[in-house]
């Protein structure tokens, strides 16, 4: 590896926008989920970009520029959930949806009704009932829901351009959610697509006028300007307008004309009343209360500097009496922000009572994400429903050949393929077979209670028969859509409950972590707190450093194979979250790796970027502590050495012939180390792999190399040093599930002292605000953490610790390992001696008259001095024999301090340790 250049709620109501961590989903209450689908447009084959590298397909752009849609969270807007990549640069969007929309409200081509019913209502909401009633109330209150969309969209740089009584629906409780609304952005303003985004009858004059379609002349750098709020605003007008005369417009033109017709508009005086004139219904608007008149001339003001904008437009008179019937919309607390999170939390009075109700829709308090997660995990198939709705059509492939063809590659006589335009079509994604799947689950599954329970000792909350499929492969655990749901269910509890139920969430994650609650899981267990985004925010990512070079040249070769990181966003995200690495860690440099290192926690926080950066800065000191020091050389040697010497320990067969053959770990272990594993297995490996990694303490990396070796044993015993070296430089397959099962076997057999390493991280102060200090989980305790006692282990030069080929360990350890009973004044727990076949054998070195003053128990004693002969060969002696059958046992051996070193490591017989 080397160093870079210069070292390199309410559901209703407006919202006000505030910086979180990615905003939870709403539940699917009585929505449904929908799939549509559409084309990218392709890319020429043989045309490569700047940097010589093939272009990226603009589907992978769309996917990547999709994603922040996921967190645009409010009542008026339909949830993106979801987007899938198929053949031919298909795209499926999965997003909320609603049966019901204002084109069937048109489709009865009734206007305005100026006489209300004579029906009574409750006081509550009543003019949001009389709204049914009024029908110019309703086009104010459906207005003005449009406009709270249309608002909170902006906010987020994003504008809708497709607006339509098509793509505006109506829920259950005939409140609006707007559609679609970011077909415009995930396209980079239609770039990416063959098809205009927008209808022709309602697209503003400003985008008529500039054209809406892309050039076709490639030599043209010029590109329209990308459509503003005021768009929306003219489109929202035609959609009032059609309302209040219960007819669409301009039925009677082709597409052309209804065009020219809105650029001749810029010539009348009332944009209204020539548009009245026009479809006849003259009568019917005038007719319509001032304030709803005036409503339409603003937003059908032909030029757009004089067109108000969605946020000017909702605090206009017009809205007087509706607006105060809207209660703003305030996103909730996010786990990671400043703010209470139980602030707004509203319980029932008695939560017994929460799931005694048979007839309870449990699943449709899920979030959507959720549901789709669990819809998908039940057999759900996106392009297997599309094709049942005959939306996604096969076409035999001879057809699609031309009729003739020049020797140049000219083609004629094939007419357009209709599929590369946009099919407005939304396929309601059924819930049957997910709910079937499901029917046997009670509703205390929803509403687990949290015990609480600060025991040391492992636990799960999951019912007997949850416990039982626990035992199960993960492979099949994660699939099981029953598991899942529960496991959900309850990392999202106790998330919730963070950092209060800290210590439970490691309990569980021991068993497993579910994948759709992994990344907030990880920074929980990286013990991520605080307010991330404002640290975050504050870093200058902006200006330009040395390292910019280094990071530009190796973003386009990580993990590359994955769509969403190898999108321009994922680049885009990948750079700033590095950046900010570097320039908050002004005594660290940037080491090639520490992209690969970023790739796991980007992707599970591809739209928090904060908490991706907060996790890394969390990972890289517990893990990798001054790996990236500008001269590394020291720790990295030690590092290596304390492997060297764990393969020693665990497999001395293995050690000694990768020794004799010259196959150090100096050659392949440190991309593994300096990148944790992240250089050499894909993602979804390394997911696995990290959710034991980061459970365990910052010796765990050396039984997972470990346990990669064994996995290579057969191979590397078999073959000499330019034979492992080609094994190494193409990693054959790993079985992660058994590195991962026989790392914890490793970690566990290894005493804590043997992976001592005096660079590690130093102990640091760990107290809560009571000055109390807090439990560490055995399984992640340090072993440089206090208290420490003369019966600790000590550091000892690098050039010694190189020299020693099986690791030392300290006398607690030792006391610990032959469980003897001592006075506790150190922080090795006493035991009692047990009657059961030693665990290891205990070889004394020193001479006799030391060795009768006095010894350990059960210890034998083979002086030093005698115990090799001249050739190096062990003396023969009484102790021959217990030696041969300690063999592939644990032999520790002791002796004075400061005396033999490098020479006792001939005792390298299993598996030796030294007690100094």
């Amino acid at each position: 590896m080397r160093e870079g250049k210069a070292g390199r709620c309410q559901r209703s109501g407006q919202g006000h926008l505030r910086r979180s961590s990615t905003p939870k989903m709403f539940p699917l209450k009585d929505a449904e989920m929908g799939a549509f689908t559409f084309f990218a447009s392709a890319l020429p084959h043989d045309v490569c970009g700047s940097n010589g590298l093939p272009l990226t397909p603009n589907s992978i752009k769309i996917l990547g520029r999709f994603q922040i849609l996921k967190t645009v969270t409010h009542p008026r807007l339909c949830q993106y959930v979801d987007i899938s990549r198929g053949k031919h640069e298909r795209l499926v969007v999965v997003a909320e949806h609603c049966e019901q929309s204002l084109e069937d409200l048109l489709r009865e081509r009734k206007p305005v009704r100026l006489t209300p019913r004579k029906e009574s209502f409750k006081p509550k909401e009543k003019f949001l009932q009389e709204c049914s009633l009024y029908s110019y109330s309703k086009v104010l209150c459906i207005a003005f829901e449009v406009l709270q969309g249309l608002q909170y969209m902006n906010k987020h740089g994003i504008v809708h351009r497709a607006l339509s009584p098509h793509n505006i629906l109506l829920d259950q409780k005939g409140h609006i959610k707007l559609a679609k609304f970011g077909l415009y952005h995930m396209t980079a303003h239609g770039d990416d697509v063959d098809f205009p985004i927008g209808y022709p009858s309602y697209l503003a004059p400003e985008v008529i006028a500039q054209g809406i379609f892309k050039s076709t002349d490639h030599m043209s750098s010029e590109k329209p300007l990308p459509s503003g709020p005021k768009s929306d605003v003219w489109s929202l007008g035609i959609v009032l307008f059609e309302l209040c005369v219960g007819r669409k417009l301009f039925q009677s033109l082709d597409i052309s004309e209804r065009l020219k017709f809105v650029l001749t508009l810029d010539c009348v005086d009332d944009t209204v009343i020539v548009l009245a004139e026009e479809h006849g219904c003259l009568d019917i608007i005038k007719e319509l209360p001032e304030n709803v008149i005036d409503l339409l001339k603003k937003c059908l003001t032909f030029h757009p500097t004089k067109r108000p904008t969605p946020t000017e437009l909702m605090k206009d008179e017009v809205f007087s009496e509706v607006s105060p019937l809207y209660t703003p919309f305030i996103e909730p607390a996010s786990l990671f922000s400043s703010s209470l999170r139980c602030a707004d939390l509203t319980l029932p009075e008695d939560i017994s009572q929460l799931y005694k109700d048979i007839s309870s829709d449990y699943l449709a308090e899920r979030s959507i994400e959720e549901v789709y997660y669990l819809w998908c995990l039940a057999g759900g198939d996106l392009e297997k429903e599309l094709v049942n709705k005959e939306i996604i059509r096969s076409k035999p492939p001879i057809c699609t050949l031309p009729n003739f063809l020049f020797e140049d590659g000219e083609s004629f006589g094939q007419g357009r393929d209709r599929s590369s335009l946009l099919d407005d079509t939304t396929v309601t994604l059924s819930l049957c077979q997910l709910r079937n799947r499901l029917k046997d689950v009670g509703g205390e599954a929803f509403y687990p209670l949290l015990e609480d329970d600060q025991s040391n000792l492992p636990h799960s909350n999951s019912n007997n028969e949850l416990s039982a499929a626990a035992t199960l492969p993960l492979i099949i655990r994660e699939r099981d859509t029953e598991y899942q749901l529960n496991r959900i269910i309850l990392f999202d509890r106790l998330l919730k409950a963070y950092p209060y139920k800290k210590n439970q969430i490691w309990k569980e994650a021991r068993i497993d972590i579910p994948p759709l609650m992994r990344g907030l899981t990880w920074a929980a267990l990286l013990g991520v707190e605080g307010a991330i985004h404002a640290k975050y925010d504050a870093i200058d990512k902006d200006t330009p450093i040395p390292t910019d070079r280094q990071i530009e040249v190796d973003i386009p070769r990580c993990h590359q194979y994955d769509e969403l990181l190898s999108s321009p966003e994922g680049h885009a995200k990948f750079r700033r979250v590095l950046k900010a690495w570097v320039v908050s860690h002004p005594d660290l440099v940037y080491w090639q790796g520490l992209d690969s290192l970023c790739a796991p926690f980007l992707y599970l926080n591809f739209n928090n970027e904060a908490l991706a950066y907060a996790c890394m800065s969390a990972f890289i000191p517990k893990y990798l502590y001054n790996f990236f020091l500008k001269d590394n050389s020291h720790v990295i040697q030690e590092y290596l050495t304390v492997f060297s010497q764990m393969i020693a320990f665990h497999d001395p067969e293995l050690s000694n012939h990768l020794n004799e053959i010259g196959f150090i770990p100096d050659l392949y272990a440190i991309p593994w180390f300096l990148t944790m594993f992240t250089h050499v297995f894909p993602l979804h490996k390394i997911f696995h792999l990290w959710d034991t990694l980061l459970l365990g303490n910052s010796s765990f990396p050396f039984c997972i190399g470990v346990a990669i070796l064994q996995q290579l044993r057969d191979r590397l015993l078999a073959n000499g040093f330019n034979e492992c070296i080609l094994l190494f430089s193409d990693l054959p397959e790993i079985d992660i599930e058994r590195c991962v099962r026989e790392s914890i076997n490793l970690f566990c057999w290894t005493p804590k002292s043997a992976t001592y390493r005096q660079h590690a991280q130093p102990p640091k102060p760990n107290s809560d605000s009571s000055g109390v200090r807090s439990s560490t989980p055995y399984f992640s305790a340090e072993y440089t953490e206090p208290p420490k006692t003369d019966l600790s282990r000590d550091s000892i030069p690098l050039n010694d610790l190189k020299s020693e080929v099986s690791p030392r360990i300290s006398a607690e350890d030792l006391i610990d390992l032959c469980e003897l009973t001592v006075t506790g004044h150190f922080k090795t727990p006493t035991k009692k001696t047990k009657s059961s076949k030693p665990k290891l054998l205990v070889v004394d070195i020193r001479n006799s008259e030391d060795f009768i003053r006095g010894h350990i128990s059960g210890s034998i004693n083979i002086p030093f001095s005698a115990a090799f002969t001249t050739e190096g060969e062990l003396t023969p002696g009484p102790y021959t024999t217990m030696l041969q059958n300690f063999k592939g046992k644990v032999i520790v051996i002791v002796g004075h301090v400061a005396k033999h070193t490098a020479e006792e490591n001939g005792w390298n017989w299993r598996s030796s340790c030294q007690v100094k």
